[in-house]
């Protein structure tokens, strides 16, 4: 197999600085991604932003049906030129894209090596499409599988680290040093597996309330829990919150980054029926988890 500088230079093309490209052409650690995914014959994977097709070629390998969705229209091009035999190439943005409907299957694999800067759109979009995805392999930058794979109580513990964890089991499996890529990078990446789980840890009332209550709670990681909370006035009263923190058997002086994904289900549930809420406040963003790594 042709290395990325290779292949670049035979379709005339260079990395994109602007899009994060940092080609893996390392056969060991492409196999070793392929491994993790553990696909059987026949069954459809996904995999998002294949570039050069390196990683296509061993997903391929297993036989697996092979949906390769790529954003990048040279990338689109150089996919169709070498023709990988048993994959099917998509135009389209991962970040956007319904992974069951590309596949044409109700319940699919998913993989891609992501861009850094846009890890964090595509990990809320594996949380919306869960009921689709049995599993996903990710390589993501270091730090980032690190905080996703963080337990409670440990500062890289964060937003998307409960609410991934709620439904999924979450691993990092390997970490792949700069140098394997081209161009390489200026951190080392890692590879993050989720697996779904059955039913999630902990029942929850409404989704969308968790979700909110749990960017409301890191939202001021360094206040108290119940200071974080009532800053997002649209979930519940300071008295009613309180209440619910008490009803949960949640200690108020907490932080967030202490409570497991089942304790945030606890405070959303006794917050009780769902009712009109207000939008939340502007300063309670979606937490970034990732950026690109040659800035």
């Amino acid at each position: 197999m042709d290395s990325p500088r290779e292949i670049l230079k035979r379709h005339g093309l260079r990395a994109k600085h602007s899009w994060g490209q940092n080609f893996l052409g390392d056969p060991d650690a492409l196999q070793a991604i392929a491994d993790a995914l553990v696909l059987r014959e026949g069954e459809p994977v996904v995999e998002l932003g294949p570039g050069l097709g390196h990683l296509t070629r061993f997903l391929a390998a297993t036989g697996a049906q092979v949906t390769a969705v790529e954003r990048d229209r040279d990338m689109v091009a150089v996919l169709e030129k070498e023709a990988i035999p048993g994959v099917r190439v998509v135009p389209g943005n991962a970040a956007t894209v319904d992974f069951a409907q590309v596949a044409g299957a109700p319940d699919i694999a998913l993989v891609g090596n992501l861009p850094y800067h846009l890890t964090s759109p595509i990990l809320f979009q594996v949380l919306a499409q869960r009921a689709h995805i049995s599993r996903a392999v990710f390589t993501l930058q270091k730090e980032v599988v690190v905080r996703l794979a963080a337990e409670p109580g440990n500062r890289d513990y964060g937003l998307l680290t409960v609410l991934l964890g709620l439904h999924f089991d979450v691993e990092q499996v390997l970490t792949l040093e700069a140098w394997r890529f081209h161009p390489p990078p200026k951190v080392d990446s890692a590879v993050l597996r989720l697996t779904r789980l059955k039913k999630p840890r902990a029942p929850l009332v409404d989704e969308a309330r968790f979700t909110r209550l749990v960017k409301a709670g890191f939202a001021q990681r360094r206040k108290t829990l119940i200071n974080s909370l009532k800053s997002d006035k649209g979930l519940a009263t300071p008295e009613v919150m309180l209440a619910a923190l008490k009803t949960a058997g949640i200690d108020p002086g907490r932080r967030a980054e202490t409570l497991a994904p089942e304790e945030f289900a606890a405070i959303e549930r006794a917050l009780g029926p769902v009712t009109a809420m207000a939008p939340p406040p502007p300063d309670a963003p979606e937490e970034a988890v990732g950026h690109d790594a040659e800035e």
